[in-house]
């Protein structure tokens, strides 16, 4: 599989992104020239990272039979001071709503997810530690 990225400057710092017949617009914000039209680029990575696990958990849990009421995922990730700045630590809370939690099974999906299935983290990893918890309601 292969993806082609078409990025067109519309002005400034902003860019129209297509992929795979989806358009969004990326921008810096208005202390670096852009006027924040969009996410940045670099956050765009960690958004990747929290679809590309959150549909691997979703996926493994509803083969498991494990049903919950939501799944939301929160990134907290830090940037390095130096150029290139690149995330070198990235921490994700998988937060779970929902009644008779299995816990277990949670974590199955979820070391899955890290260790097997989701690209994402796999490239991240190369440059950060990535850790994670989860948190049930």
């Amino acid at each position: 599989m292969s993806h082609t990225i078409k990025a067109v400057n519309t002005g400034g710092m902003a860019f129209e992104i297509e992929q795979d017949g989806h358009t969004f617009t990326v921008d810096a914000g208005p202390s670096v020239g852009g006027k924040d039209q969009g996410p940045r680029p670099k956050a765009l990575l960690l958004s990747g990272l929290a679809g590309c696990t959150g549909m691997d958990v979703a996926s493994i849990l509803s083969k498991m039979k494990m049903p919950y009421n939501t799944m939301t995922i929160e990134i907290d990730a830090n940037l390095t001071d130096q150029h290139p700045r690149v995330y070198d630590k990235i921490h994700l809370q998988y937060i779970f709503k929902g009644d008779n939690l299995d816990h277990g099974k949670i974590e199955k999906a979820i070391n899955l997810s890290q260790d097997k299935y989701c690209g994402v983290t796999a490239m991240l990893a190369k440059t950060a530690d990535i850790s994670y918890e989860v948190l049930t309601e």
